[in-house]
């Protein structure tokens, strides 16, 4: 049931036959190869604003930032890049590892300063459940003869059939309260771990940057050791505009574990509060002096923006007029999940105590969206990505709330109601397979909630499962909320708030489901540490514990 790592002719390709913005892949991937942080990543085109000198029409085009795959089906996906100077891209695909047979080349746009040098292709009729290999060509856009080196990437198709098993992974807080890159502890670490793990994609699930946490390039830890941090200009400071809020999402590439990463798993990315600031919500004035721009939705709409050009989110491309973060993708017939957005249509934090709320924390389009997916849905199991979790309290300042639970243990008030809502219908239209998984708290959990222990009883039992931070602050558990009956079968957390991943370090989840029995198995695991909390979970029996 458990895959084994890549082999070497994997290695192979993408250690020796790519280029990254800090050297050829072929560079020695030990610590000692990092630069010190005043050093590291000093190329000039990545010292460069967009639509700087810089990006210059002269010479061949390079995808020194990677690639990424997403939004795959059985005979689709998505393929990302950025580029040094405007280009025309290409992918190029082929079921060989070394590209000698059945090469196909698909077309793809401009890339230019409108969208910050960034672009994706769409692949079409692919053949389902294979693993697709890829490279992405850039040309001169006057010249096509002149191309840079070829970038590649490989991931796998969703399978039409239920005999192949699934593995994928998820987490979420990356680069947040002021720990990002540190050169000395091999930079993010973990997602080399996790790419060893061969999943089929990784649920990137919010927080994906900290647009509101600048990062110094040395901060102290409480033994006296020094934390020492990659520095970029755009990360000096909150992020208000357009440029910054892109420069957040480069901040993370300019790690080599998370371009290999991506180069080899597709990304089902989701955001939550930290890609515009802590704790948003749509309206909200900000009180912060830090910031000189004080409407949160402008923020926000410079975000969605950086978010749409840097991950392969066909649909915030323009692909619907909306651009709307929530959709599902539906990984053949053992698994559809099912990816949230708690932040876009909630209304304003509040104490949470009101006996009617019809917006709630996901808005009423988005709530009847998921009633009826979820009822259309034939997948043995059906996972609910939420960036925020159910029964955990998550303060915001003295006397509001930021998630779902409130702490009143009894019948369900404010953001509740509309939970409760959703949870009535799953159990009416008689949806099985239904499990949640999220982030956002920075820290693991396993919770299982049941109507006999709950104020609100008219539900099925289920499951959700928490992860996190994958490279930010470690934060103790928060307390349960007993208006779902949850239960903490499991959970570890740091001692005190905001530990260093040094001390701390990233967690992250894993959930395979085997294509002969459709049994379901989740796996806590941490960066270093193996696995540290198993659930296994039968068809139509999820919510047993």
């Amino acid at each position: 049931m458990v895959r084994p790592a890549p082999a070497g002719p994997w290695r192979r390709h993408r250690w020796h036959r790519c280029r990254t913005p800090d050297g050829p892949c072929s560079a020695v991937r030990s610590p000692s190869r990092w630069a010190s942080p005043s050093t590291a990543f000093a190329a000039p085109a990545l010292a460069a604003p967009a639509g700087a000198p810089a990006f210059a029409r002269s010479g061949r085009p390079t995808a020194l930032w990677g690639v990424q795959s997403g939004e795959i089906t059985s005979h689709s996906a998505t393929v990302w890049t950025r580029s040094d100077r405007p280009a025309r891209m290409y992918v190029e695909t082929s079921p060989s590892e070394s590209f000698r047979y059945g090469v196909r080349r698909h077309g793809g746009p401009f890339l230019g300063p409108a969208t910050d040098f960034t672009g994706t292709a769409t692949l079409r009729d692919l053949p389902p459940g294979r693993q697709i290999h890829y490279r992405v060509v850039l040309t001169d856009p006057d010249d096509p003869r002149r191309s840079g080196e070829p970038v590649r990437g490989t991931f796998r198709t969703t399978p039409v059939s239920r005999r192949g098993d699934v593995r994928f992974l998820w987490s979420g807080d990356l680069a947040g309260q002021g720990w990002g890159i540190n050169p000395e502890l091999g930079g993010y670490r973990v997602f080399d771990e996790m790419r060893l793990r061969d999943p089929d994609f990784f649920l990137f699930s919010g927080d994906t940057i900290y647009a509101d946490g600048p990062i110094q390039a040395a901060v102290p830890l409480p033994d006296g050791r020094i934390w020492h941090n990659v520095t970029t200009e755009e990360k000096a400071k909150v992020a208000e505009t357009l440029t910054e809020f892109r420069g957040n999402f480069r901040y993370n590439l300019l790690d080599r574990n998370l371009r290999d990463f991506y180069a080899q798993v597709p990304v089902l990315a989701q955001w939550d509060d930290h890609e515009v600031r802590n704790n948003w919500y749509p309206g909200q004035l900000i009180d912060d002096p830090r910031y000189t721009v004080r409407d949160v939705d402008t923020l926000a709409g410079r975000a969605r923006q950086a978010f749409g050009e840097y991950f392969p989110v066909t649909d915030l491309r323009g692909g619907r007029a909306e651009g709307r973060m929530y959709r599902v993708l539906r990984h053949g017939p053992l698994l559809d999940v099912f990816v949230l957005d708690m932040r876009t249509y909630r209304d304003a934090n509040s104490p949470g105590r009101q006996t009617e709320d019809a917006v709630g924390i996901l808005g009423a389009e988005q709530l009847a969206w998921l009633k009826r997916e979820l009822s259309r849905s034939r997948a043995t199991w059906k996972v609910i990505a939420a960036d925020m979790p159910l029964g955990i309290v998550v303060p915001d300042g003295a006397v509001d709330f930021e998630a779902v639970a409130q702490g009143d243990p009894g019948a369900p008030l404010g953001r509740e109601l509309q939970i409760a809502d959703l949870l009535r219908h799953i159990k009416h239209q008689h949806i099985t397979g239904t499990l949640w998984l999220t982030a956002d708290v920075h820290y693991t959990a396993a919770n299982h909630y049941a109507p006999e222990r709950a104020a609100f009883s008219d539900f099925a039992p289920f499951w959700e499962f928490v992860s996190g931070p994958i490279g930010a602050g470690g934060f103790p558990a928060g307390r349960l909320d007993a208006t779902f009956g949850p239960r903490t079968a499991y959970v570890q957390s740091a001692p005190v708030a905001n530990m260093s991943p040094a001390e701390n370090p990233p967690y992250y989840g894993e959930v395979e489901i085997d294509g002969g029995s459709g049994e379901l198995t989740v796996r806590l695991r941490r960066q270093g540490g193996g696995v540290l909390f198993t659930q296994i979970l039968q068809p139509g029996r999820v919510g047993q514990e």
